[in-house]
């Protein structure tokens, strides 16, 4: 499904790209100047849209951001980013970009699902990119065995339960006070999904080696959240509220909302270890290094820049892509500063356990809805 793809100057997208950041804008008027350069113009125009924790929040938004943008600069033409500051901007976002002429559109995270499939069944001539959603028609969130349910969204999720199985496991045999905790930012689906597979790994790890291990802040239907995904007294008050209970590794599931769990383990002045999520955290923000025992990796970067440089190559397929275990679409990230802190062991272990779960003998109950 291909549109014609008109002509748009790379100083026009340039500014474009500025003044999106800032707010809606109107759709633009075509540049006929010929700037004599071959570089000045291209037939194609990826464009991204982020949920309310913007591009800079060392999470989804801005891993889904990098990998838009590797795939524009390979193609040789300029990403227009929109920045979301609330769920009421999702709509007006996407129409301005529908209005800028954009060839593949990327949504990034489950909250703007409803927005991406109401703006994909008005534009169907547009390729739409949905993180974190099936956008399969459900009402509880999404699921891994459907299809988009309009044809021009192609769904890229990622099955974290898997990696935060591992994660679960890890916190479990590291735990002194046999107390681990999580807590979220909205009892989204793919928010707790995180929270499950990291409950079942620490429960696993209690189970095979007799070590008495509670999970606090999820008991698999209910738990604890901030209600958003900001990086405020909410998140620091409940993180507080989950290391009080005597928990000394705690995983926060939302975006910047880790914020306030390094504020809460600065205040309690005790030694407890934090599991990023998405990124890295250790790498994409240095001042988590003294408390990030490890993170729970989503490929975003990589299957993000996949499908727009598909988009750009005309090689665009509208297949839900599923990030595993086994493909490398998840994973949890090195024990950096803790590698002396964790036991000598723990390393192999969790290939084995990462082994058993890709050939199935060990089960990991893994859903979005």
């Amino acid at each position: 499904m291909k549109k014609s793809r008109k002509v748009v100057s790379s100083g026009l997208v340039a500014l474009l790209a500025a003044a999106t950041l800032a707010a809606c804008g109107d759709a633009p008027e075509e540049d006929t100047t010929d700037s004599g350069s071959e570089a000045a113009a291209s037939d194609f125009q990826p464009c991204i849209v982020s949920d309310a924790g913007g591009f800079d929040d060392k999470s989804f938004n801005q891993l889904g951001f990098e990998g838009a943008t590797q795939a524009a600069e390979e193609l040789g033409v300029e990403l227009i980013p929109v920045e979301s500051n609330s769920e009421n901007d999702f709509g007006p976002n996407l129409e301005s970009l529908v209005g800028q002429g954009c060839d593949v559109i990327v949504t990034v995270g489950f909250a703007l699902a409803s927005a991406t499939k109401e703006s994909a069944a008005a534009n169907p001539d547009i390729e739409y990119v949905l993180i974190d959603d099936s956008a399969d028609g459900g009402d509880d969130g999404a699921t891994f065995d459907g299809q988009a349910d309009v044809e021009n969204i192609k769904p890229l999720l990622y099955n974290t339960a898997e990696a935060a199985f591992l994660a679960g496991y890890a916190a479990a045999d590291y735990t002194k006070t046999g107390k681990v905790g999580t807590y979220g930012g909205m009892p989204f689906p793919t928010v707790t999904i995180f929270m499950d597979g990291f409950k079942q790994g620490a429960e696993y790890y209690a189970e095979e080696n007799g070590k008495d291990v509670e999970v606090v802040g999820w008991d698999g239907e209910n738990g604890s959240f901030t209600g958003g995904f900001e990086a405020n007294e909410a998140a620091t008050s409940t993180a507080k509220q989950i290391l009080d209970q005597d928990v000394d590794v705690i995983l926060p599931v939302g975006g910047p909302i880790y914020q306030g769990a390094i504020t809460a383990i600065q205040d309690s002045g005790d030694d407890i270890a934090m599991i990023g999520v998405d990124a890295d955290l250790y790498e994409t923000d240095p001042t988590t290094q003294d408390y990030v025992m490890t993170s729970i990796l989503k490929g975003m970067k990589v299957s993000t820049y996949e499908a727009v440089l598909a988009a750009g190559n005309d090689e665009f397929d509208f297949e839900p892509y599923i990030g595993t275990l086994e493909n490398d679409g998840v994973g949890i990230a090195p024990f950096h500063n803790f590698e002396d802190k964790v036991d000598g062991g723990l390393a192999d272990k969790l290939d084995e356990v990462k082994a058993g779960i890709i050939d199935g003998s060990i089960t990991v109950e893994s859903y979005l809805g």
